[in-house]
Order: structure tokens, then C-alpha cells, then sequence
């Protein structure tokens, strides 16, 4: 009987300490507690409460990688990030950051997309993508694309590569063959894909703020919709696409089956990228990451972390590319 009451005393305590802890560790951010449903801890996906990462405490860990990233993409297992001015990828094991190899690739590397086996990398400057084996980091192949290249999408069997100018080319993920080459807007430059189509983004030229769904299977444009000003980044999640309206300082909401715009919503200025977590919508921005919840497009975060660009989630935590301080940011 004492040895129950000791436990249950015990076990009091340390439920104490930890809401302690957790109230401190939210003041340290200098903000209150977020607000949430009924006053439960803000869930965002359920493998964060398994590991214990429910709460919004100030845990941000910074990874140096190469010189100037920007695109980020996780593999599986590990976190890749394209670097500019380095013309180099880096692999970082994503449980604890540890880099685990750095890679040639060809000039001005900005975008990586995974394919289930191998990593693309797009070489802005050269009009080329490369294909590394994902255990190894060996180059596979390069493959001309012409004009700029930068983000790029997996459909499965394809990867669709924007060209900046015009169009965007789907090559086959075997052999880099390129299967098809189809007009979308001015300065197409991210791509994002819904299960069944391609989406996107056309970034240049003046009043240019549109984005182009595409049929995955022949490349057949499905529409043009309007969204806010220079449209960057991308993301689908699993029912609607999200876009990054880089001089409008907001995100557009899409719905994926006909393009119809749901929502657009401020967030800091200069959105640039966009990654699904499960429940929201993380876009990096000139200040750092907003957190919004998908379903209604509300702000329920912001975090500073520096002029960030490529954003991915890796299933537990975000990655984000410090492109000025070459460094990723886990959160």
C-alpha cells in the first residue's frame, strides 16, 4: 500500500515538473501559449505526439549543409537539400541531422524531388537535371532540359520539370528520357501533383498570377486559374492545392478537382515554399515559417528563423532551408 501511494506521488510530482517545463519553454518563445480547441494541446499529426513534440516549444536545431540551399526533400529516411551556390546536394540522416555525404551535381542546383529510389536534382544554370542513387549519392545520369529548371514533382512514373520561360517537360523517371514538353505560362517555375494532375505555378512576367493544371497522363491543359502575384510554391493536400503568392504576401487555396479558389490568406511577406504536414500548411516567408491549418486557412503560428526558402516534412518535423546562413532548420 505505501509503495502504491509512493508511485502515485511520484508520478504526480513529474506531471507537475513537465507542465513546468512545457510553460517555461513557451515563454521562452516570447509568445503566450497558442490558444486551441477546448483548451487541448495544439496536435498537428499524430507521430509528433508519439515523439513528443505536441507542444510549440522553442526546440528549432540548425544543420549546416552546403552553400546556399534552397530546395529540401525527404527520402524516407533522409533529408536532401539542393545547393546553389555550392553546385552540390547534401544527405542528412533526418532523426538526428548527421550529415552522411555531399554531392556533385551540375551548376546552380536549386530543386530536389524524390522518386522513390533516386533523388532529382535540377541545375538552374545549366538547363540539366541530375538523378543520384538515394542510398548511395552515385549520379545516375544527366539530363538536358533546357532554358532554367527549378522545382520539380514525381507523378509516379515521371518527373515534370518547369522550365522558367514557358513550359515544363516530363521525363521519364527509368532512363531521363524526356516523354513530352507542354506549354503552361510565363516563368513556370514549381510543380506540384494531385494523384492525377500537375499543377503549375507561373511565376514571371508582369501581372503574371496564374497557375496551369495539366493532365498527368498526356500533358492535356485542364484550365488556368488565377491566384495572387508571382506564384511560387507549391503543395497538394489531398484535396486542394496550396500556392505561395510571393509578391502578394499571401497563399491561395485551390480546389483540386476544378480549380476553384477557396480562400486566400496573409501571411508575412514574400512567401516562397509550401509543405503538408498532415493538418497544415507550413510557408516559409521573409521572416520565417506560418504555420496554417489547412482546413480554414487560420494563422496558428509564426516562427522566426531567418529569410528561409525549401520546406519539407519528413513526418515528424519540418525542414527548412536558411538559404543565407546555409543551414537547415529542423522544427
Amino acid at each position: 500500500m505505501k509503495t502504491r501511494i509512493v508511485i502515485s506521488v511520484s508520478l504526480i510530482v513529474v506531471a507537475l515538473a513537465m507542465a513546468n517545463l512545457l510553460s517555461h519553454a513557451q515563454q521562452a518563445t516570447g509568445e503566450p501559449p497558442l490558444p486551441n480547441r477546448n483548451g487541448a494541446p495544439p496536435l498537428s499529426n499524430p507521430l509528433k505526439v508519439a515523439l513528443l513534440k505536441w507542444y510549440k516549444a522553442d526546440l528549432a536545431a540548425h544543420f549546416p549543409v552546403g552553400q546556399r540551399p534552397y530546395g529540401v526533400v525527404f527520402d524516407g529516411e533522409n533529408i536532401w537539400t539542393a545547393n546553389y551556390a555550392g553546385n552540390t546536394v547534401t544527405k542528412l540522416r533526418a532523426n538526428d541531422g548527421a550529415v552522411l555525404g555531399t554531392f556533385n551535381v551540375g551548376a546552380a542546383p536549386v530543386g530536389v524531388t524524390f522518386d522513390g529510389a533516386n533523388v532529382w536534382v535540377s541545375n538552374s544554370s545549366d538547363g540539366t537535371v541530375s538523378k543520384l542513387r538515394a542510398s548511395d549519392g552515385k549520379t545516375l545520369g544527366v539530363f538536358q532540359v533546357g532554358n532554367t529548371p527549378w522545382w520539380m514533382a514525381f507523378d509516379g512514373a515521371n518527373i515534370w520539370v518547369p522550365d522558367g520561360v514557358s513550359k515544363v517537360s516530363r521525363i521519364r523517371a527509368s532512363d531521363g528520357k524526356t516523354v513530352g514538353t507542354f506549354p503552361v505560362g510565363t516563368g513556370p517555375i514549381a510543380v506540384a501533383f494531385d494523384g492525377a494532375n500537375v499543377w503549375v505555378t507561373n511565376y514571371g512576367g508582369a501581372g503574371n498570377s496564374t497557375v496551369s493544371k495539366l493532365q498527368a497522363s498526356d500533358g492535356k491543359t485542364l484550365g488556368t486559374f488565377p491566384v495572387g502575384p508571382n506564384p511560387l510554391g507549391v503543395a497538394f493536400d489531398g484535396a486542394n492545392i496550396w500556392v505561395a503568392n510571393r509578391a502578394g504576401d499571401s497563399v491561395t487555396k485551390l480546389r483540386a478537382s476544378d480549380g476553384t479558389v477557396l480562400g486566400t490568406f496573409d501571411v508575412q511577406i514574400e512567401p516562397y515554399g509550401l509543405a503538408f504536414d498532415g493538418t497544415h500548411i507550413w510557408v516559409t516567408n521573409f521572416y520565417g515559417v506560418a504555420e496554417l491549418r489547412a482546413s480554414d486557412g487560420a494563422t496558428i503560428g509564426k516562427y522566426p528563423v531567418g529569410n528561409p526558402t525549401g520546406v519539407a516534412f519528413d513526418g515528424a518535423n519540418v525542414w527548412v532551408a536558411v538559404t543565407p546562413n546555409s543551414v537547415l532548420v529542423k522544427m
